[in-house]
């Protein structure tokens, strides 16, 4: 701060040494001055100038040194009263931007809200007519065809379930319910409502739960583990099988999906939860949304479950959700 305050005021301290110097040259052009008297004079200027400055110096940069402090969170009651003009003039106008800003970010969670709103009422309902093309689909007698329309059927079902919690995420922590789940009833329903997708492809499931009960939120989980599943079909090879086992370590349950499809490029592995990433090994991949991953993630956070991967290429993913020990739940149990 001092640097930047001695830069702020080169101009007033070069003038100043101008003038002293000025006053020592006239001393040598008019011999009639006496010399001495004039440096007494010129050393006691700068021992004004100089006191002058340091006080300045505190008085001056007290206002900065807390406008540099202050937390940046539309809140300027942090900032200290002003004692100049200057000082007041930029106050007024940092007040004056904080309340636009404070407006329209008002309106702008105000507009999202509804938009919100609206495409959550607008996924609701069009679940009624995409349940009733489910139950024509089921009078088809075509087996093929029966087939096609079931796995674009749900396509389209598991990309609006996607688009609800990808909607619902950021308000998770108010919808969250902590209680003791069945693992086990959780899988199986996720793995009867990719039936159809897996019969198409002929995968088959290795299911060994030796911990079949976890404390979780029963709704968050099951959007987890469904996306996990889900990326684990996509990309299994046909006719093999996704093994899911659970069991205990370090009093902590451990979950793993694993498949033996493609894999994972190892350049890959530490980008495959980003949002909107995909591939760069199967770029060309356009049924790749590069969402499941991102929303898994993000929603295990607030449930405190930790996931890892593990895959080559080739050969196959392990995806493995580590649930958090009971006492870990003590801040959210209430939620």
């Amino acid at each position: 701060m001092i640097k930047r305050y001695l830069l702020e005021r080169s101009s007033w301290i070069l003038l100043f040494l101008f003038l002293q110097f000025l006053v020592i040259s006239v001393t040598f052009l008019d011999t009639a001055i006496p010399l001495s008297a004039m440096l007494y004079i010129v050393f006691l200027s700068m021992l004004i100038f100089t006191i002058f400055l340091i006080v300045r110096y505190y008085r001056e940069t007290r206002f900065y040194k807390n406008l540099e402090k202050w937390d940046i969170k539309l809140d300027v009651s942090g900032i200290v009263d002003t004692e100049s003009p200057f000082e007041k003039l930029i106050i007024d106008c940092v007040t004056n931007q904080t309340e636009w800003l404070k407006q329209e970010a008002a309106r702008n969670r105000l507009a999202l809200e509804q938009e919100k709103d609206e495409l959550l009422a607008w996924i609701h309902e069009i679940k009624t007519p995409l349940t009733a093309i489910n139950l024509m689909i089921d009078r088809i007698d075509d087996k093929k065809m029966k087939a096609d329309l079931n796995y674009e059927w749900l396509r389209i079902h598991l990309l609006l379930d996607q688009q609800l919690h990808q909607k619902r995420i950021p308000f998770m922590e108010n919808d969250l319910y902590i209680e003791n789940t069945q693992l086990k009833s959780i899988i199986f329903h996720e793995i009867k409502t990719l039936q159809s997708w897996c019969i198409q492809k002929g995968i088959g499931f290795d299911v060994e739960l030796e911990v079949t009960e976890v404390l979780t939120d029963a709704k968050w989980a099951a959007f987890i583990i469904r996306q996990l599943l889900t990326n684990a079909v996509k990309y299994s090879d046909e006719a093999s099988d996704i093994i899911i086992q659970s069991y205990q370590k370090e009093q902590q349950t451990i979950l793993e999906i694993q498949d033996f499809g493609r894999g994972i490029d190892s350049k890959d592995l530490p980008r495959i939860f980003e949002k909107g990433f995909t591939s760069t090994a199967m770029h060309h991949d356009n049924k790749a949304t590069g969402m499941g991953l991102y929303l898994a993630k993000k929603a295990a956070l607030p449930l405190l479950i930790h996931i890892d991967v593990s895959s080559k290429w080739g050969e196959g993913t392990t995806f493995t959700l580590t649930f958090p020990k009971r006492n870990e739940f003590v801040h959210i149990t209430g939620m």
